[in-house]
């Protein structure tokens, strides 16, 4: 058992809203970051230096369509192993983790959760009573289905037979959000949760996301192949 907290950073992206997030062993100091932004590489790199950490993993919840993952430039400025889920079949990471997987990062235990549905290969990450989400559970929200393989009945699934089934206590760190919400938990996502908590059925979650009418993300048309290549531009162009 790991003899302190887990510690942990949460930075944010204005242009695209995410969240990425460092966590780390304080007795260690092995770190992991999850969904990096290309953009924000100098501030990411600058602050595990700053706090004398050794970066272990640099992860991904799922294949981004609205902003290019940091991944690639991490790992070579750091020697930090890319990981990603299993279903997204990114095979220039150096982990491809499957459902029910476990990673170390000092005394602690990440464990890989498969939660598909906004994408194929979406993975949400649990670990020290902390659930990362990605893009499958947002606060008061979820993940859209509308592209990139989506499917609507699959992330009911996910986060109804899967997500909603770890402690209520657990907090819940997604990997974006548009209205200044920080964290929430499993229990408030249950009670509060507009578009799949209050106990709301399949087929009313199905008619919610079937009439979202949302834009599509801006650099999808960039975004997708540059994080089939861990976020190599140049390797995407060839």
């Amino acid at each position: 058992m790991p003899t302190s907290e887990l510690k942990m950073r949460q930075l944010f992206d204005y242009d695209t809203w995410t969240y990425t997030y460092l966590i780390y062993d304080p007795n260690t100091r092995e770190a992991a970051l999850i969904d990096t932004v290309q953009e924000q590489v100098e501030r990411d790199l600058q602050l595990i230096e700053e706090l004398g950490l050794k970066l272990k993993y640099v992860m991904d919840t799922h294949v981004h369509a609205d902003h290019i993952t940091g991944a690639d430039t991490i790992r070579g400025a750091t020697g930090a192993k890319g990981v990603v889920g299993f279903g997204t079949h990114v095979a220039c990471a150096d982990l491809s983790l499957k459902d029910g997987e476990e990673i170390s990062l000092g005394g602690f235990k990440i464990k890989a959760l498969a939660t598909p549905g906004h994408t194929d290969g979406c993975m949400s990450y649990y670990v020290a009573e902390r659930v990362f989400s990605g893009d499958a559970l947002l606060i008061r929200g979820t993940g859209r289905t509308d592209f990139q393989q989506g499917s609507s009945e699959t992330l009911y699934d996910s986060i109804t037979q899967k997500l909603f089934t770890l402690p209520d206590e657990t907090r819940v760190f997604p990997a974006h959000d548009y209205r200044g919400q920080t964290v929430s938990s499993i229990d408030e996502e249950k009670r509060f949760n507009p578009r799949v908590g209050t106990h709301k059925t399949k087929e009313e979650f199905l008619q919610i996301m079937k009439n979202l009418n949302l834009a599509m993300p801006k650099k999808i048309q960039m975004a997708v192949p540059a994080n089939m290549k861990c976020g190599s531009l140049v390797k995407a162009a060839e």
